[in-house]
Order: C-alpha cells, then structure tokens, then sequence
C-alpha cells in the first residue's frame, strides 16, 4: 500500500511548512553547480505543491530563502534570484489553472526591483485561486518578524490605539506575518538537519516536527506523503493529558 492510500483524509494538517534543505549538496554530490540544485528544487516545488493540494492541504509554506542567505557568495545570490524570476514566470499560468494562490512571507524591501515587480504581480495574478495557498518564506527570518511585531505594537501603544496591559497572545498573532492563516500543524526539514534555522520560531509552538535525509531535489510527492502518514500517528495534546482528548 503506498502512504498516498494510508492517508487518513478527515486528519490531514491544514498547513504544512517545509525547510527546503540539501540542494546545494544535492549538486555537489554529483558534480554540478549549486544552481543546479537550486534549479531542481525549483521543480520539486511544482510537485509537492500539487501532491500537497490533492490530498487537501490548504496552507503550503516554504522557506525558500533566508535573510542570513543575503551573506552567500554573491554569485549564488545572483543565481538564486534569476531562478525566483524564472520560476514565477514559469509557474504562473499553471497556478492560476489550478487554484493555486501565491502569497510571500518576509523582508521583500530587499529583494531586486525586478524580482520584487514579478513576485507582486504573481500574487495579483493568481489572487483568486481557493484550492491552495503556496505561501513562500522569502527574505524572511523568524527574529526579523518578531522584531517588526515588537515595533508595530509599540507603535500602537505610543499612538494610544493599545494599552500595554491589553497586550496578548493574541495580539502577537495579529502583527506576524502569518496572520491571515492559520499556525502550521506540521513542520518538515528535508536534507538530514535538525533544527529550526530561525524560521516561524513564533508559529511552530506546537507543530509536529518531522525530519528526513532526502535531500530537497530528492523529495517526491510520496516523500510528502510519509511524512502526513507519520503526522497521523501521533498524538497532539495541546499540553493535556491523553485522557483529556
């Protein structure tokens, strides 16, 4: 029986959030240029995107490039950015053919004005799409969000608009980035590393974690799978006993 056939579908996460890892070693491995790997994993975008929707995700968020990435090698910036505009040209008809609504996450300021123009309109383009919403972290770092929360609320404050004593939970959800969906239910780390690498620290309280060796331009639409089939077998307590649910 393959994972797509064990997937309980009433249990499927609403949100799934990936850390796009191993691409660079991916095409080290093999004798290519690290853009080479970059551009592999731009395709393995398209599948999972569609693996994730058939079995009814609603929310896709990829971290696709970090404000810490901005400190590469200039070349593989350079490489990176020709390949987000080259994908998003690539990308668009297909996604407004199938639902698909792009939204973006992060520091966008500092990307180049082409790139930023082209991601915009991307977003314009594909705004009615109700089937999935692929939502890329890009230029985006969890400490850089929670530091723009921090400011937008002292702004408040110091306009009168919020009391400090009203300050919530709640109100940090407001001012994140994410705020129009809903936290991540679970989390993947493909290429062999287990850590957070400063993304959604704030989102991620209580999602599941799951890590694999596949490098990123490895992993399949079945890879996904797995991963859901695992979610599923684990028990979310929300911090109350099992007896409690």
């Amino acid at each position: 029986m393959t994972y797509a056939e064990q997937i309980n579908r009433t249990r499927v996460p609403r949100h799934i959030a990936i850390i796009m890892d191993g691409n660079g070693r991916w095409a080290k491995e093999r004798g290519l240029d690290r853009s080479e790997g970059h551009r592999k994993g731009l395709d393995v975008v398209h599948e999972i995107t569609d693996a994730a929707a058939e079995v009814g995700v609603q929310y896709l968020t990829l971290y696709a490039f970090s404000t810490e990435n901005w400190n590469r090698p200039q070349a593989e910036v350079d490489a990176l950015m020709a390949l987000v505009v080259f994908g998003i040209e690539r990308e668009t008809p297909g996604m407004i053919e199938k639902g698909v609504r792009l939204s973006v996450i992060g520091d966008i300021d500092r990307l180049p004005a082409d790139v930023k123009a082209r991601l915009l309109k991307c977003i314009s383009d594909t705004s009615g799409g109700k089937r999935i919403v692929l939502n890329l972290a890009l230029s985006y770092s969890s400490r850089w969000e929670i530091a723009r929360a921090a400011r937008c609320i002292a702004r408040e404050v110091q306009s009168g608009a919020l009391a400090i004593d009203d300050i919530t939970e709640s109100t940090l959800d407001r001012f994140m980035t994410t705020a129009d969906m809903p936290n991540p239910d679970l989390l993947i780390r493909t290429g062999g590393e287990i850590r957070l690498s400063n993304f959604l620290l704030w989102q991620l309280s209580y999602a599941e974690f799951y890590f694999t060796e596949e490098y990123w331009p490895d992993f399949t639409g079945e890879s996904l799978y797995k991963a859901i089939v695992e979610y599923q077998s684990r028990e979310r307590r929300f911090g109350k006993t099992s007896e409690q649910l």
